[in-house]
């Protein structure tokens, strides 16, 4: 199943979230992400209607089995391939900036080439 890079941004953004600070809500992916309001809610419905995560009668966000596997996913292309930039000497601030870009369009032959390659 297909999702926009602004869709796996709201994954990868409530997997996050949820880690560091417990429940997660369209409003702290607002604040998370810098989004308008309008664009997170849309995002959120569109995630719901592809069976990706739920919304509880208190507006909190939980993943669904295949959401949380596709927010995992999506996170472990970020952190290996910030990790590979890193090691060609790409300063931290930089390869995390560029891995974020990146983790989105790269294919799953050459992500598997580079995680190889660490």
């Amino acid at each position: 199943m297909d999702i926009y890079e602004s869709g796996e941004m709201y994954l990868e953004t409530i997997l996050l979230h949820r880690r560091n600070k417990g429940a997660v809500r369209s409003v702290d992916i607002v604040n998370d992400l810098n989004y308008a309001k309008s664009s997170v809610s849309r995002g959120i419905n569109i995630l719901k209607s592809k069976g990706l995560i739920t919304v509880a009668e208190d507006g909190s966000i939980n993943f669904t089995e295949e959401g949380l596997a596709r927010a995992e996913e999506i996170y472990e292309r970020h952190k290996i391939l910030t990790a590979f930039l890193k090691k060609l000497g790409v300063e931290e601030k930089t390869a995390e900036a560029d891995a974020c870009r990146i983790e989105h369009v790269i294919s799953r032959d050459t992500f598997e080439a580079i995680k190889k390659q660490l």
